[in-house]
């Protein structure tokens, strides 16, 4: 397929989405986000689809924006062409299906907001994460947004403010990184995190999903009544009470998805 700046591909519950400008470190045009956001909406409406690994092609994971991509426009042409651009943080947010972000070489700007809004991130021990738009006279708000969900507003201040960049052994330790490997490991790492998730009941997942997300929105008595509402629907489920029976039978649990 010409001009295919994003390629997928599935292998049974998993679905991979690669960013696929290599000769540009995979960074961001309008196509190029346009694609992003076609991909992961397709794969979450994919009903053999549990588990979306986002990956780059190349070197890096992303370095966020082509600087290509800032001729001189108005104010009202610059809103456009960034709510194109950042379509993906909406859509990763609404998501059903679990995504992981599976990082190496330089994860900067968009490319960071990119690897941190998945649900859960392995990093190569070599990538490197920065919110970096500051040295060239930009700002990283979008990547903000997603970075103070997951640390404090102090460490996002400094990072978006003064643009340095973090190891992949810092990122983890803010919180930012689930799983750091070694360079050579980063894909059966990744597949391996996969897979695990993919063996658990599509309903579970879904329903967990969407609880830990809106927990923090929610006044403490609220969410613990979603907490209540969600887990009971999920009691209620043929996943529930086969996990159940699986379990006391001492065998393999058949998920059905229901």
């Amino acid at each position: 397929m010409l001009n295919e700046l994003i390629k997928t591909r599935k292998e049974g519950r998993i679905a991979w989405i690669t960013l696929n400008r290599p000769e540009a470190m995979n960074t961001f045009t309008v196509a190029y986000a346009d694609q992003l956001d076609a991909a992961l909406k397709r794969f979450d409406d994919d009903p053999d689809v549990l588990v979306i690994i986002v990956e780059g092609a190349g070197k890096n994971f992303c370095t966020g924006i082509g600087l290509d991509q800032f001729p001189p426009r108005t104010q009202q042409e610059a809103r456009d062409f960034l709510y194109r651009i950042d379509a993906f943080y909406g859509t990763l947010s609404r998501m059903k299906k679990v995504t992981i972000a599976s990082v190496h070489g330089y994860a900067l700007a968009n490319g960071a907001g990119l690897a941190v809004a998945c649900d859960l991130t392995v990093a190569a021990e070599t990538a490197v994460f920065g919110t970096t738009a500051i040295n060239v006279g930009l700002i990283c708000l979008g990547p903000a947004a997603v970075l103070i969900q997951n640390i404090g507003k102090k460490k996002v201040l400094e990072m978006v403010l003064t643009g340095d960049m973090l190891s992949a052994g810092e990122a983890q330790r803010l919180g930012l990184v689930n799983k750091v490997v070694p360079e050579q490991e980063l894909a059966s790492a990744t597949l391996e995190l996969a897979n695990k998730l993919a063996a658990k009941s599509p309903v579970a997942l879904r329903n967990g999903k969407e609880g830990l997300n809106r927990l923090p929105d929610l006044p403490h008595q609220q969410a613990l009544d979603l907490m209540d509402d969600l887990f009971s629907s999920l009691a209620a489920t043929e996943d529930a009470v086969e996990g159940v029976n699986a379990f006391v039978d001492k065998r393999k649990p058949v998920w059905k998805g229901r």
